[in-house]
């Protein structure tokens, strides 16, 4: 791949931001359309679930150049390969409709997804990248020595943020606002939409109800796939939303990579225990069935390419026979051929992750959408039972010798409510995420364990194979 030529900042040309910010069009038809007033806020009759996917890497990238939203980057050879795995994760699926900015790399991306599929292609330049004004074509190195204090905002504090006048985060949260009117009023149960790293991590915060300082807690890597599914309410008010998983990569969530430009010093890695025989399951303390062993030891794989020492895990049977699968396959690793050097891992158990007796007292059925549903005495205890795991999560990732990443087997309840601990949400949010049996979730800490913590992937299940849920699986 030939790299492109040192290429100046470069402010959106005001014309052509004019004659691009126009009703939508479809790639076949090239007919205008009118834009559908409607909020998140408004209400559905039909269950949608939305799959959200960034393009894959591009030249900029590469080179390490602040792109923005402009269009002189294009896929290179290892984005159009990205993209094509995320087509044959994606290939079962009948979506209705795929909605792209049409920006060089991101339509690319999109046409490789979307393949000999016949239904509509629509492109939208309100799913254009961020617009960063004079920062875009600079080199990382150039916009710090050239834009100095702006570029540590940038970096540190990039919801006040300022450049040329505008404040970019600010305008994005806004745009993905108007982004989603258009989503959810399509006629459509499936929908694809393909895009770029900081406007699908708005579209993904303004869908759950996250402000702007929320930029950068939620990763998007390249052909990183995330699903959010709309669910209508019985009352017709507006309708409940849950993150079905963020950024499942096409290589491993564990292959390291930065958090927010900074590589993460230290890593939590939430592991949900495999399945029980009983699936309601995560209310009752059961031991996993062969599916759940079988999940655990493919998770044990995968843990493979970390040097595990240390395991916290809740008291309850499949919780600890998981966590003695990892744990002895990390102790295996020199005659499995990965390590030379033996690893020793110590594990514990912590009340604080037990949740079964919680919910058991709260005698609500286990079925789609019931974390919503919890009553206020439950939520409370769970919530205040979260928040002391959480403080003593993180209190041995800073003092112990856990190494760079603690592993925490527990149920998909007790990983729901520490993933809101780490944003800091508030306790009635347990029903804005799902977790599948055999799962796992990574938090990054790119300051250390003292500072806020970064989701780098929820609910990733690639590592399952056959066994693992389908992305996606109708709503």
């Amino acid at each position: 791949m030939v790299s492109l030529p040192h290429i100046t900042a470069i402010s959106p040309n005001r014309s052509l931001l004019r004659s691009f910010n126009r009703p939508v069009y479809t790639r076949r038809h090239d007919q205008r359309k009118e834009r559908t007033t409607m909020s998140l806020s408004s209400s559905l009759t039909t269950a949608k679930r939305v799959v959200l996917v960034r393009h894959g890497q591009s030249t900029w990238n590469e080179e390490g150049r602040i792109q923005g939203s402009s269009d002189f980057s294009v896929l290179t050879n290892k984005g159009e390969s990205q993209a094509d795995i995320s087509r044959q994760m994606l290939i079962e699926d009948s979506f209705d409709v795929c909605f792209t900015s049409p920006l060089k790399r991101s339509k690319k991306t999109a046409e490789i997804i979307w393949g000999s599929r016949e239904a509509e292609m629509i492109f939208n330049y309100d799913l254009r990248e961020i617009d960063l004004y004079s920062f875009q074509g600079l080199l990382k190195k150039e916009g710090k020595s050239k834009f100095g204090e702006a570029f540590r905002q940038w970096q540190e504090d990039p919801a006040n943020f300022v450049i040329d006048g505008h404040y970019p985060v600010r305008e994005l949260w806004s745009r993905a606002r108007s982004c989603w009117n258009g989503v959810l009023a399509h006629e459509s149960n499936s929908v694809l939409v393909v895009a770029h790293n900081a406007v699908n991590q708005a579209l993904v915060s303004t869908a759950i109800g996250l402000g702007t300082e929320y930029f950068r807690r939620l990763l998007q890597s390249n052909c990183g796939v995330s699903v959010l599914d709309f669910t209508p309410r019985a009352d017709g008010g507006s309708p409940h939303v849950c993150l079905n998983r963020l950024n499942q990569t096409p290589s491993s969530p564990l292959a390291g990579g930065s958090s927010g430009g900074k590589k993460a010093s230290k890593q939590i890695i939430l592991v949900c225990h495999g399945q029980s025989d009983n699936e309601q399951a995560s209310t009752n303390d059961q031991p996993m069935n062969m599916l759940g062993v079988i999940q655990s030891q493919k998770t044990a794989e995968l843990l493979l390419d970390l040097r595990v020492t240390s395991i916290v895990c809740s008291s309850t049977t499949a919780s600890i026979e998981a966590a003695g699968v990892i744990s002895r396959v990390q102790e295996a690793a020199g005659c499995l051929g990965v390590d030379s050097v033996p690893r020793y891992v110590n594990t514990k158990q912590m009340n604080e992750l037990d949740v079964e007796d919680v919910i058991l007292k709260s005698n609500k059925d286990t079925q789609r959408g019931w974390l919503s549903q919890l009553d206020e005495e439950t939520v409370s205890t769970l919530w205040n039972r979260s928040k002391k795991a959480w403080k003593s999560l993180l209190d041995k990732l800073s003092n112990e010798d856990t190494g760079d990443a603690m592993v925490v087997v527990g149920s998909s309840v007790a990983h729901i409510s520490l993933i809101a601990q780490c944003l800091n949400l508030e306790k009635k949010c347990p029903g804005l995420f799902h977790l599948d049996a055999g799962s796992i979730s990574v938090i990054d800490f790119p300051d250390g364990p003292i500072q806020r913590g970064v989701i780098r992937c929820t609910n990733y299940t690639a590592h399952l194979g056959r066994w693992s849920v389908p992305i996606t699986r109708p709503v």
